[in-house]
C-alpha cells in the first residue's frame, strides 16, 4: 500500500484488531485528532450527499448527471471516483447537514458553507462536485465545476486549505492510481480532473493531477513513494508546449527522470483520449515521450534561432537545468548529450 511507516503500522493494528499502545496524548493533541476526525466524517457525508443528489434528485440528473455523460463518462467512472451535484439552491446542503447533527463551524472549516452578510450559503451550489481523496481513500477536500456561462463566478472552486486538506500536498486521482504506478514504475501527469477521468476510463490508471496548480515538491515527493519515473502529458499549443518547462528543474531536483509528451495541435489529454482507440492512445504516449532535457534543449534552440544572444541564453538556461540533477552521472551524460 506504500503507507508510511506508522500508517502501515496503523493498517495492520485495525485489520487484526491489536490495539497499539501510544504515548498519552495531551488534552490539545486529542482535540485537534479529534477535529481532523470530525472534518473527515463531515466530508464523506457530503460526498454522499452530493452524489445521491446527482442520481436520484430531478435537477441532480438533469443537471449534474447529464453534465458528466455528455463529457462521455460512464457509469463505473462516476461511480469510481465518487462524483456529484450540489443542488442550485442557497443552502440545501447545510439544511440537511444540520438536520443530521453537524455544526455550522464544522461546515465553514472544511469550507463546505461560506457566510454572507450573516448569512450561510452552500460554497457549491449549482456546481458538479469532484471529491479529492488523501491516500488511504478518505474524502479530504472538493473540486468544484460551474455549469452556467455566468463569468462573475470563478469556473471551478475548491475546498480552502485546512488540517486536512493542503493542496500543495495532494494530487488529484493519488488514491485510485498509487498500485498502477508503482506496477508500471511511472506515473502520468496531466492538469485536470477531467483529463484524470478520462485517463482511467481508457485504462491508463497511472495518471494523477496537479489541478491546476504548478507542481511543488511535496507533491513530487509523493509520487517519488511509487515510482522515480514522471511523463508529463501537456496540452498541443504553445502556452502548453511552455507550460511543461515550469516546475520540471525541480522534479530533477528529486533525483527523478521526467519524460515530455506533447499532444497533437488542439487536444488535451480528455479530448484525446475521447477522440481514439486506447491502442492509439497508448502508442502515441510511447513514441511521443521525450526525455524532458532533450526537449528542453531543441524547443529552446528553436525559439532562438540563429540569434547568438538568445542561443547563449538558452545554453545557460540548459546548463542551469542540467545542474540541478544530483546524479552525477546523468549530469555527465547529459552535458555530453546537449553539447552534440
Amino acid at each position: 500500500e506504500h503507507y508510511s511507516y506508522p500508517e502501515a503500522l496503523r493498517f495492520l493494528a485495525q485489520k487484526y484488531n491489536i490495539i497499539i499502545e501510544e504515548k498519552e496524548q495531551t488534552p490539545e493533541e486529542l482535540m485537534a485528532q479529534n477535529e481532523r476526525e470530525r472534518m473527515f466524517n463531515i466530508n464523506t457525508f457530503a460526498q454522499q450527499y452530493f452524489s445521491d443528489t446527482m442520481k436520484t434528485h430531478d435537477e441532480g440528473i438533469a443537471v449534474g448527471m447529464s453534465y458528466f455523460k455528455e463529457r462521455g463518462f460512464r457509469d463505473n467512472i462516476i461511480n469510481k471516483f465518487q462524483l456529484g451535484y450540489c443542488l442550485n439552491q442557497r443552502d440545501a446542503f447545510i439544511h440537511y447537514a444540520l438536520e443530521n447533527g453537524y455544526s455550522k463551524e464544522l461546515l465553514l472549516k472544511t469550507g463546505l458553507a461560506s457566510v454572507n452578510e450573516e448569512r450561510m450559503y452552500d460554497r457549491y451550489q449549482g456546481r458538479v462536485i469532484f471529491p479529492i481523496h488523501n491516500l488511504t481513500g478518505k474524502v479530504i477536500g472538493f473540486g468544484a465545476r460551474i455549469l452556467s456561462s455566468d463569468k462573475t463566478k470563478a469556473k471551478y472552486l475548491n475546498s480552502p486549505e485546512s488540517e486536512i486538506y493542503n493542496k500543495s500536498q495532494t494530487l488529484y486521482g493519488i488514491y485510485f492510481a498509487k498500485n498502477e504506478i508503482s506496477r508500471l514504475d511511472n506515473c502520468i501527469l496531466v492538469e485536470g480532473y477531467a483529463d484524470v477521468l478520462s485517463m482511467h476510463q481508457a485504462g491508463i490508471e497511472n495518471t494523477v493531477a496537479s489541478s491546476g496548480t504548478s507542481l511543488t515538491s511535496e507533491q513530487i515527493r509523493l509520487i517519488r513513494r511509487y515510482t522515480k519515473n514522471i511523463t508529463i502529458l501537456y496540452d498541443g499549443d504553445s502556452a502548453g508546449i511552455h507550460a511543461a518547462l515550469r516546475g520540471t528543474d525541480m522534479i530533477l531536483e528529486e533525483g527523478m527522470n521526467v519524460r515530455i509528451v506533447v499532444l497533437p495541435p488542439n487536444e488535451d489529454p480528455d479530448s484525446f483520449v475521447q477522440h481514439n482507440p486506447i491502442e492509439v492512445v497508448r502508442d502515441y504516449i510511447d513514441k511521443n515521450a521525450k526525455d524532458f532535457i532533450s526537449f528542453k534543449t531543441q524547443l529552446l534552440l528553436k525559439d532562438a534561432a540563429n540569434n547568438p544572444i538568445k542561443k547563449a541564453e538558452v545554453v545557460k538556461d540548459i546548463v542551469n537545468t542540467i545542474s540541478v540533477i544530483p546524479d552525477a552521472i546523468f549530469r555527465a551524460t547529459y552535458i555530453k548529450e546537449c553539447s552534440r
